[in-house]
């Protein structure tokens, strides 16, 4: 049976075995921020992003090839030298800084807090995607055309903790594909996640008060207009795919 379920925490997505993922499809969520900005940086030309698990590997990345960006946060805050032995990061996880003069082009590599190890944990699934509100209906017309045995919708989480935002999205997801015959089977993680969803979906923002992720944000002058702009529904018309080479990209056509 065609199953879809939901994992609210990183205890899941970090007890997942090879076993669990070969006939998986595995949809990613973190957001506020991780997934937001990669789908922005796409969609502004980036040519792909790198999700990697620490500050180190990125660095070592950068080392090997000096064209490429580094990108990323710890405690949402972006990584400085002091951090990484002496060199600042091109950017931080806010999307609104993947503008298309400083991303076109280029290979960015990210590591952040839970999205980037979320990502990672879900390399040997059959397909990943890194997801979002602004690519949502997007995801979801590239998973109709997959029509995966197995949907598993991966929310990166805040800490240890289930994030509201996350949990959010995959159930609008969830929603999205709710009918569809491939996905009879749901079980109780895609009701929760869907419920969610469907009680809030008409006032997002309003719903923002529920995610500690979203409190902390909008308390920072800097950060706070990410949170509107994680919010904003399908403003790229493309599925990000994690490929096996570990770099998300554009989904390219099905020939």
């Amino acid at each position: 049976m065609n199953t879809l379920k939901v994992l609210f925490v990183p205890a899941e997505f970090e007890a997942l075995t090879p076993a669990d993922l070969t006939e998986a499809t595995c949809v990613v969520f973190d957001v506020l921020r991780a997934t937001s900005t990669m789908v922005a940086a796409l969609n502004n030309g980036a040519l792909g992003i790198v999700p990697v698990a620490t500050i180190e590997a990125a660095v070592r990345l950068h080392e090997l090839d000096r064209d490429v960006l580094l990108a990323g946060e710890r405690h949402g805050i972006r990584i400085r030298a002091a951090q990484t032995g002496g060199i600042d990061f091109a950017f931080g996880n806010s999307p609104r800084e993947f503008t298309a003069d400083k991303v076109a082009r280029k290979t960015i590599v990210t590591t952040t807090t839970n999205g980037t190890r979320a990502l990672r944990a879900c390399l040997g699934a059959e397909n990943v995607f890194a997801a979002s509100f602004a690519n949502l209906n997007a995801t979801a017309a590239r998973i109709r055309d997959l029509r995966p045995d197995q949907l598993l919708l991966v929310c990166s989480g805040t800490g240890s903790e289930v994030s509201f935002e996350d949990a959010l999205c995959a159930g609008a997801l969830a929603d999205l594909l709710w009918n569809d015959t491939f996905a009879s089977d749901h079980a109780d993680s895609a009701h929760i996640a869907r419920s969610v969803y469907r009680k809030h979906q008409n006032d997002l923002e309003g719903a923002m008060q529920h995610a500690s992720n979203a409190r902390r944000l909008l308390a920072l002058p800097d950060l706070a207009a990410d949170v509107d702009f994680c919010l904003d529904r399908d403003t790229a018309d493309f599925a990000a795919v994690l490929g096996s080479d570990g770099t998300v990209r554009k989904a390219q056509p099905f020939l």
